[in-house]
């Protein structure tokens, strides 16, 4: 008996090592490596390989011309292979802080860093990433730190005719106070869902921190889904999802704008909040830039703090027709003028200045100089991008409900 006994936990060793070397993959090499100067080295297991490639927001990007202009892509680099048949690639020097995202190309074909489990989906394409610390991508990193709860929660929409799936990050404490706290509702990009800001922008990270810093007030964080052919991210729904940037069968019955206060009233009917302007801020990047504008101007007197990233605040500026443009604009900043009557603390906008959006905001800025209409600007490097949009944040926040 004791034989048998010896053997099947004998058996069981070798079955769990073996299960756990299929589920990582086999890989044993360490990639990515990050060396203490911060450069970093990139490993791939592919012995029998022609060409491997690497792509990654830490290369030198590639300018692609796009119906909006020159736009940029990560650029590539090739690996080289070792007497182990392990290809190796290493940064030139020391990586600047950041979050990256990268992946592998294997004679043409695109793959992610199997020996690397820390990776995260944009739209519909998933990437290997890593961080780099000792700067601002400090607020990145999961840090020992108190932390907030993130809750995805099902909330009505009247408005929509549907049950729609909604991404909230409550502060430090809030599960054990009694304790209201203000609202920032943050909005994704047309390429995301109510998980981006969690997943690429490293909200509940970034919230940590700054709260723990007393950077940041404690507050609650709301994340909809921005986009109304769909009720959630990719496998969260009962109906079929299509991509979020290509339509899809259901039309959506309102507008993100008309919808939005289906979500105040379940925010502020299920959480302690503060339930007046002065603990109200909205803020998004891209799209959910061009709708914190819009839903601002909508709900005129609702929110004291609005943020505009990568966006231009008056989003009728793309309307190609120029009569259609003009009318649009005018009734826009017709809304403009209403908003500011009614006071507000903060409007912060923020682009990059390789942006394909920055072309467009002077002549925002031209509309809303004119009626005197108070906001803040704020310019920095680049596009189009995370990166960006992680820096206005944990600026934008500690601004909010001064």
């Amino acid at each position: 008996m004791r034989n048998i006994t010896t053997f099947l936990i004998a058996l069981l060793i070798c079955a769990s090592c073996y299960a756990q070397q299929a589920l990582w993959g086999g890989e044993t090499i360490i990639s990515p490596e990050i060396h203490d100067d911060n450069s970093v080295t990139f490993r791939l297991n592919a012995p029998n390989a022609e060409r491997v490639e690497i792509t990654g927001d830490f290369l030198p990007p590639l300018k692609i011309e796009t119906p909006r202009g020159i736009s940029e892509a990560p650029g590539r680099a090739e690996l080289v292979i070792n007497e182990k048949g392990i290809w190796e690639y290493k940064t030139e020097g020391p990586l600047p802080s950041e979050l990256y995202s990268y992946a592998f190309y294997v004679d043409g074909f695109r793959t992610l860093d199997p020996a690397n489990v820390f990776m995260i989906r944009d739209v519909a394409t998933v990437t290997s990433q890593f961080i780099i610390g000792d700067g601002h991508a400090d607020y990145y990193i999961v840090k020992d730190v108190p932390h907030g709860s993130v809750t995805r929660r099902w909330y009505d929409s009247p408005t929509l005719k549907e049950q729609r799936r909604i991404t909230i990050y409550t502060p430090p404490g809030y599960e054990s106070s009694n304790e209201t706290y203000p609202v920032f509702y943050l909005l994704h990009g047309s390429g995301g869902d109510e998980e981006a800001w969690i997943a690429l922008g490293r909200s509940a990270q970034i919230m940590d921190n700054l709260i723990a810093q007393g950077k940041a007030k404690p507050m609650i964080v709301v994340m909809p889904n921005g986009h109304t052919q769909n009720a959630s991210a990719p496998g969260e729904s009962s109906r079929e999802y299509h991509p979020a940037m290509g339509g899809g069968p259901r039309e959506a019955v309102a507008t993100m704008e008309d919808s939005f206060g289906d979500i105040i009233n379940f925010v502020e009917s299920n959480y302690r909040v503060k339930k007046d302007k002065a603990n109200r801020a909205i803020a998004g990047l891209s799209m959910g830039g061009r709708h914190s504008a819009a839903i601002s101007a909508q709900y005129e007197n609702t929110f004291d703090y609005i943020g505009v990233f990568s966006a231009p605040p008056i989003s009728a500026v793309r309307i190609a027709d120029e009569a259609e443009r003009a009318k649009a604009v005018d009734e826009f900043v017709k809304k403009l003028e209403v908003q500011q009557k009614n006071g507000f603390k903060l409007y912060w906008i923020a682009c990059g200045n390789s942006d394909f959006v920055y072309q467009e905001l002077p002549f925002c800025f031209k509309k809303m100089d004119e009626i005197g209409f108070k906001y803040t600007y704020r310019e920095s490097d680049g596009g189009h991008i995370w990166r960006n949009w992680r820096i206005y944040l944990t600026e934008f926040a500690p601004m909010l409900f001064k």
